[in-house]
C-alpha cells in the first residue's frame, strides 16, 4: 500500500526538525529541549556555555549529518537506477575507495603527500578521480552500459582499497586509529565553513536529480524503451552519474565512509511510495536526513562517553534490513 505523498513529506519534515532539536540538546553536556529551542530561536538571557555548545559544536554536527544522509540517499536512488541493480550503492562506483586513498594519504604522510591539500580536499579529489576513471572504463564503444559500469566500479574499488591498505601499513598506531575512524564515518569534527559548500552541492544536485525523475523512470525500463520514448540515454546517464558522484564525493570528503545509507533508504522509500522517481528522490533525501541525524545521536549516546563511528551503526541497522528484504521477496516469489 502506497502512503500519500504530501502528508508523508510533512510528517518527515516535522520529524527531521524534532530530531535535530533533540540531537542538538543531547551529548556529553545535556541541554533541555526548551533551552535548546530558546537558544536556537535567538532568545535573550541564555546560558553562555550552553549557547557556545549549541552554536559552535552541536548545530554544525547535526546539520552535517542531515546533509550527508540526504546526499547519500539521493545518490543511492540514482545509482540503483543507472546500474539496474537494487544492491548498488554509492560505493559501487569506487568513489568511497578513491576518497579513502586521498584522506589516508594525508593522515599518514602529511599534507605534502597530497600537494598541500587537507584531509577533506584530498578525499574529494580522490573521489572525483575514481569517478572519472570508472566512467571512462564503464564505456563500451562510446556508450556507458550499466553492467560495464558496475564491473569497472568494483575493479577500481578493489585496486584503490589495496592502495589504501598499503598506505596504512606505513601508519603509526595513532594515525591508524584516525584512519579507521575516518573510514567508518563521523560528523564529530563538523565546522561551519564546511557546511556552505556541501549544502550548495546537495541542494543543486538534489534538484537536478529530482527534475530528472521522469528520465530515471524511462531508464529503468531498458535502453531500447527509453530511446523509443525520445530520451537521449547517454546524455541522461552521464548527467545523472556526474551528479551522484559529486554528491557522494562531497559527503565522504567531510563525513568519511558512511555505508548502507544509500543502499537501504531508497528501498524503504520504494516500499512505501512506489517506484516513481519523481517521488522517490525527494522523499529518500528527506528520509536519509532524518535517519542519519538519529544514527549520529545514537553514536554518541549508546556507549557514552565513548563515541562510535557512524558506519558501525548503519551496518548494524542495514544488514538485518536486507536479510528481512530477502526473506520478504522469497515469500512473495513462493506464493
Amino acid at each position: 500500500m502506497r502512503l500519500p505523498l504530501l502528508p508523508s513529506v510533512v510528517v518527515l519534515a516535522a520529524a527531521l526538525a524534532f530530531a535535530m532539536v533533540v540531537a542538538i540538546g543531547i551529548g556529553s553536556v545535556n541541554v533541555p529541549i526548551a533551552d535548546t529551542w530558546h537558544i536556537l530561536t535567538g532568545g535573550a538571557g541564555a546560558d553562555p556555555i550552553q549557547d557556545q555548545i549549541i552554536w559552535q559544536y552541536r548545530l554544525p554536527r547535526v546539520l552535517l549529518a542531515a546533509l550527508a544522509g540526504a546526499g547519500l540517499a539521493a545518490a543511492g536512488v540514482v545509482l540503483q537506477a543507472l546500474a539496474g541493480n537494487p544492491l548498488a550503492d554509492p560505493q559501487v562506483l569506487g568513489v568511497s575507495s578513491g576518497a579513502s586513498v586521498g584522506a589516508v594519504l594525508v593522515i599518514t604522510l602529511g599534507t605534502g603527500a597530497a600537494g598541500g591539500l587537507g584531509v577533506s580536499s584530498a578525499a574529494f579529489v580522490g573521489a572525483m578521480g575514481a569517478a572519472v576513471l570508472v566512467f571512462v572504463l564503464g564505456q563500451q564503444r562510446g556508450r556507458l552500459t550499466p553492467t560495464r559500469l558496475v564491473l569497472a566500479g568494483v575493479a577500481v574499488g578493489y585496486v584503490l582499497l589495496a592502495v589504501t591498505s598499503y598506505i596504512q601499513l606505513q601508519a603509526t598506531p595513532n594515525e591508524l586509529g584516525a584512519v579507521m575512524f575516518w573510514m567508518l564515518g563521523s560528523v564529530a569534527g563538523a565546522q561551519w565553513d564546511q557546511l556552505g559548500p556541501i549544502a550548495a552541492l546537495v541542494a543543486c544536485c538534489g534538484v537536478f536529480i529530482t527534475l530528472y525523475g521522469r528520465r530515471l523512470n524511462a531508464l529503468v525500463t531498458g535502453e531500447e524503451s527509453a530511446t523509443a520514448l525520445g530520451l537521449n540515454v547517454r546524455r541522461a546517464r552521464v548527467g545523472l552519474l556526474a551528479a551522484s558522484s559529486l554528491l557522494v564525493g562531497a559527503v565522504i570528503a567531510v563525513a568519511g565512509g558512511i555505508g548502507f545509507v544509500g543502499l537501504m533508504i531508497p528501498h524503504v522509500v520504494r516500499l512505501c511510495f512506489g517506484t516513481d522517481h519523481r517521488r522517490v528522490v525527494p522523499v529518500s533525501a528527506l528520509a536519509g536526513a532524518v535517519y542519519l541525524v538519529l544514527v549520529d545521536l545514537l553514536s554518541r549516546t549508546v556507549d557514552a562517553p565513548n563515541e562510535l563511528p557512524l558506519g558501525i551503526l548503519t551496518a548494524v541497522f542495514g544488514a538485518p534490513f536486507f536479510l528481512w528484504l530477502l526473506r520478504r521477496d522469497r515469500s512473495v516469489t513462493a506464493s
